[in-house]
């Protein structure tokens, strides 16, 4: 799995942070449809507030989905070639920085267990499946360890983005949103995305410790 990292107030990157978060923001007001499909626009939800399961496993599309409106620059959204194959693969992370650094967002797609979330459900012994993850800026520890800030849509993710679902929703998942008003549904997806005002982001935004020299694992179908 990919080491894993909450953003910290003093992290810089590029793009900026203040610029990705006013990016998000932006783009989550301008998202329009019923409530519920706004909340499925940004969110890969658990169907209840036990995360015994999953409300959908369309990380592929809303990736690509939540890529196009975060990706101001001219080209729009990237998507770099087959990260597992090793060929080229230190080409394929320099394109994906310029990519970044001209304002796209970029879809990565890998195994579940390597770019999932920790406590995601859809993790496995067997390792079989794949998850698809938006990265939005790259930077840089004091340490010299290099970073990519990543939005990874599911809400089972990790404890933190459990923690931080379960008051915000309180019961079954698709009856409680379809009660929500406009507003709420706002809300909501700031919360998981951005967080609370004086977070830098929620905990769906989290930095990603990428070896960038070496090709991803081979996705696994079941």
């Amino acid at each position: 799995m990919i080491e894993q990292a909450y953003v910290q107030a003093v992290d810089q990157t590029t793009p900026t942070t203040q610029a990705i978060r006013a990016r998000i923001s932006q783009a989550v007001d301008a998202t329009a449809g019923p409530v519920l499909d706004r909340l499925k626009f940004w969110l890969q939800m658990p169907t209840d507030s036990m995360f015994m399961g999953m409300m959908d496993k369309d990380c592929r599309v809303r990736a690509q989905r939540v890529g196009a409106p975060l990706s101001p620059g001219a080209r729009g959204l990237y998507e770099p070639s087959d990260l597992s194959v090793p060929l080229g693969i230190e080409g394929k992370w320099a394109a994906v920085d310029e990519a970044l650094k001209a304002d796209r967002a970029v879809v990565i797609n890998g195994s579940t267990g390597h770019v999932g979330g920790s406590e995601s459900k859809f993790r496995n012994k067997h390792n079989t499946g794949f998850h698809v993850i938006v990265f939005l800026a790259f930077g840089q520890e004091p340490s010299g360890a290099r970073y990519y800030l990543g939005f990874d849509p599911d809400v089972s993710a990790t404890a933190e983005s459990r923690a931080k679902w379960k008051p915000l929703v309180l019961g079954g998942t698709e009856t409680r949103a379809q009660k929500f008003d406009d507003a709420k549904s706002v809300e909501v997806v700031k919360a998981m995305i951005l967080g609370d005002p004086q977070d830098e982001f929620g905990p769906l935004v989290r930095k990603y410790y990428v070896e960038t020299d070496e090709a991803f694992p081979q996705i696994k179908h079941a």
